[in-house]
């Protein structure tokens, strides 16, 4: 009885206490709103129950139900499948390999000792997700700067650049040095043979800017070049203080500078060019009168053809008929004035001052690193001016011809035995070629003894030891290119200035006049082979010469650039 007793007291203790909070439940009605009724299957809800008429088990499909799997996709819950894949839906539970490394992702860091050129390729080749926050270097406006006359100035400058004969690659290297050092971040140069473009959008959420601009005329002048350069290694300096309004000073400056050497001495650099490289062939005294006659008329009448407004074929036509006048008027006269050489020396002179060295070398390198487009457009116009060439020379000697001129191609050109000769020939080659490029005259004497070891370097691998010419030749480019790189990047200037007029005395002027020949003389099969050999050699020049300044960007580096000036190449197709 007194269990009971005590039983009956607690329970009606417990009755009296009041709830606490822990044991009211979420379907508690407020004070003054009476307990609902309850069942006596009912039991008090928490708030973790599930409302009436809810079950735990998912309900049937209806037939043909739009989320229904197809047939024999895989069955499983969610999280059966990865990252959301066919087959199930995303589960945090279970990730995929995590994209993030567990060490983080390591930052880019360009180091800025190394040359701008480097640095800019480096970025170029990334993609634009990967690329590190612009670092402004001309700060003079808190507001920004302005976008518009950045852009206008950047086009500026790859136009300069694009019409001196620069490369694709290195002319949107220079575009993005300048609109990165004024601060415009997610920038886009583009270039092809005449058009530039460059955008830029400011943030992912406002409209990009777009400005183009089209080259019209081309002109060679390697001193406007290197003070263009000079222009973009100051902007991109931080030690130098260069704002907008200076830089387009200094632009308009640039543009306005006359050539650094007058119409007549290019007459005669023409002269002396043609005049070189008949020596280096084998030519005498009189070869060499002959061939400088020939190319300084040629040269001037180009020139009036180019006042008359005349395309640049029709002058390459005119410009290569007096150095073939010359040498079939020295065959003629052969039985009353002995030459020495050969006449055949003289048309390969005159040759050796026409051939698109330049523009072979820059279409080759584009294509090289990418830029299709622009190198098939350089390439196509290589492949008019030869033809123009050809047409001027065919027609001068289809008239040697039918005025019995005895043009023997089997009389094949036999360089002088003497080395210091065939030195100095090639050394004057390349000193005349630099006059016609108007290189800045600091750089004349460099250049031409660039040219006299290219020579040494081919003559020693072919008529020494016997050596394929085409490889002889693809060699010594390459040691033309990698001096000329390597020139230019302690200097910070363009590499053209000391690879374009070093190259000429390993121009294909020979193998260019026999072929001419044998078509003249319908012998189209002698006629094929040289002109075969011809290409090869061109082709040879511009991959040596790439391949140089490949090799002194891979393992020459300039002291405290560390990895900064490695850049990322494409990767090969594979086929597809």
């Amino acid at each position: 009885m007194r269990k009971q007793t005590v039983v009956a007291e607690l329970d009606g203790s417990e009755d009296r206490k009041p709830q606490t909070d822990e044991a009211r439940s979420a379907f508690t009605p407020p004070p003054g709103v009476g307990q609902p009724h309850l069942l006596e299957d009912d039991q008090p809800t928490s708030e973790f129950a599930l409302p009436e008429g809810l079950s735990t088990e998912p309900p049937a499909e209806p037939e043909g139900s739009a989320f229904e799997l197809p047939g024999g996709g895989p069955a499983g819950g969610p999280g059966s499948g990865q990252g959301g894949g066919p087959g199930g839906s995303y589960s945090s539970r279970q990730l995929p390999s995590t994209f993030t490394p567990a060490h983080g992702i390591p930052m880019i860091r360009l180091s800025k000792e190394a040359p701008w050129q480097d640095r800019m390729r480096t970025l170029l080749r990334m993609p634009a997700a990967e690329r590190p926050v612009v670092e402004t270097v001309q700060r003079h406006d808190g507001q920004g700067p302005a976008v518009p006359r950045v852009l206008d100035l950047t086009l500026r400058i790859g136009e300069l650049l694009l019409a001196g004969g620069e490369g694709a690659e290195d002319v949107e290297a220079a575009m993005f040095a300048v609109s990165r050092a004024y601060g415009l971040d997610r920038c886009e140069p583009t270039v092809t043979f005449t058009l530039l473009s460059i955008s830029h959008q400011p943030s992912l959420v406002d409209d990009p800017v777009t400005a183009s601009r089209t080259v019209r005329r081309r002109g060679t002048d390697y001193t406007r070049l290197a003070a263009v350069y000079t222009l973009i290694d100051d902007i991109t300096t931080e030690d130098t203080d260069v704002t907008l309004e200076e830089a387009y000073r200094r632009l308009a400056e640039i543009r306005r500078n006359r050539h650094p050497y007058p119409g007549w001495a290019l007459t005669v650099a023409s002269g002396l060019l043609a005049g070189s490289a008949s020596v280096l062939v084998g030519g005498g005294v009189l070869v060499f009168v002959a061939a400088a006659l020939g190319a300084m008329l040629g040269d001037r009448l180009a020139w009036l053809c180019a006042g008359r407004g005349l395309p640049e074929f029709y002058q390459f036509v005119v410009a290569a008929m007096p150095p073939a006048a010359m040498g079939v008027a020295l065959t003629l006269l052969s039985p009353v004035i002995p030459v020495e050489g050969g006449t055949s020396a003289v048309i390969t002179g005159g040759l050796f001052a026409l051939l698109p060295g330049r523009a072979l070398v820059a279409g080759v390198q584009d294509g090289l690193t990418g830029y299709y487009i622009t190198a098939s457009a350089r390439l196509l116009e290589v492949m008019y001016f030869f033809i123009a060439i050809v047409t001027g020379v065919l027609i001068v000697l289809y008239l040697g011809v039918q005025l019995h001129a005895e043009l023997n191609p089997d009389s094949a050109l036999s360089p002088y035995q003497q080395p210091w000769v065939q030195m100095c020939a090639a050394v004057g080659m390349s000193f005349a070629f630099a006059i016609l490029l108007q290189q800045e005259r600091s750089t004349v004497l460099m250049v031409s003894l660039n040219g006299g070891v290219a020579w040494v370097v081919y003559a020693s691998m072919h008529l020494t030891g016997e050596i394929s010419p085409v490889a002889s030749t693809a060699v010594a480019a390459g040691l033309v290119g990698l001096f000329g790189q390597l020139f230019s990047r302690y200097q910070f200037a363009s590499a053209l200035p000391y690879i374009t007029a070093a190259i000429g005395p390993l121009l294909p002027g020979s193998a260019t006049y026999f072929g001419l020949l044998g078509f003249a003389q319908n012998d189209l099969d002698r006629g094929l082979a040289s002109l075969s050999k011809a290409v090869a050699l061109a082709l040879a020049i511009a991959v040596g010469v790439n391949l140089g300044g490949e090799i002194s960007r891979l393992f020459l580096k300039v002291p405290g650039a560390g990895r900064a000036s490695s850049r990322r190449a494409a990767k090969r197709t594979r086929g597809f």
